[in-house]
Order: structure tokens, then C-alpha cells, then sequence
């Protein structure tokens, strides 16, 4: 599911499926989409943030037109102890290794990987960035 911004709408609430994986968005071209990003971190769970929130950065193969800051990228991964995970989405290849990375970390979330929690999983990640 997608959504540009949080908070969700309460008023499908009975229809949502569990939330196993919450993927943040930021595009590096455009300061906008960091601050979006920023605003709806204030309505996620703290919970959430043991394991089962990435960011995940596009637009990173055209470093010349980058309006974002990378320390800030960074520091919100440092901060949320979240993953941050870069891509160029306009290269095919790129796109499905991290399609498939991020498919893997949501089966780890939710529960699918016997043996591995998020919480383990987030700790890892955070170590291999180190």
C-alpha cells in the first residue's frame, strides 16, 4: 500500500491490513519529499522504529541536481535507527536488486524468516552501515 503522507485515514482503518514495514520515500532531487517525510515521522509508532522502518533514497545517480543534504539522510537514519538504503529507480537492475531487498527485509518483519526478527535484522543493518 501507498500513501504520500501520514497520518493514514482513520476512516478505513477496519480495512487495513497489519503494517509490517514502513518504507520512507525521499527523493535527493527535491527538498520537498524530505520534508514530507520529516512531518509524517511524527505519527508513526515508536515501536515502528525497532526494526521495521527504512529509507529509501532515489535519484542518487544524478548527484548534480541533489537538493537534499546527505548528512540528513543520514542523520535521519542515525536518529531512527532505520536503515537507509540508496537507489537510482531509471536503472532497471538497481531497481530490482532493491525491489528484492526490500521484499526480503519485509519478510524478515513480518515474521517469514524463522530465526530472524526486525528487531535483529534492524540491528544488523545499522552495524554493516558502521
Amino acid at each position: 500500500h501507498l500513501a504520500t503522507s501520514l497520518p493514514l485515514p482513520s476512516e478505513r482503518d477496519h480495512l487495513r491490513p497489519r503494517i509490517d514495514l514502513i518504507g520512507f520515500m525521499i527523493d535527493i532531487k527535491s527538498k520537498h519529499s524530505l520534508k514530507n517525510v520529516e512531518a509524517s515521522l511524527a505519527y508513526v509508532d515508536a515501536r515502528f522504529f525497532l526494526g521495521k522502518v527504512c529509507f529509501l533514497v532515489t535519484g542518487v545517480g544524478r548527484v548534480n541536481y541533489c537538493s537534499v543534504e546527505m548528512n540528513a539522510i543520514w542523520k535521519l537514519g542515525e536518529i531512527y535507527c532505520s536503515p537507509v538504503l540508496f537507489c537510482e529507480l531509471e536503472l532497471e537492475g538497481v531497481r530490482v536488486a532493491t525491489a528484492q531487498r526490500l521484499l526480503r527485509m519485509l519478510q524478515i518483519c513480518a515474521g517469514h524468516v524463522p530465526g530472524t526478527s526486525a528487531l535483529s535484522f534492524g540491528l544488523l543493518m545499522r552495524s554493516s552501515a558502521d
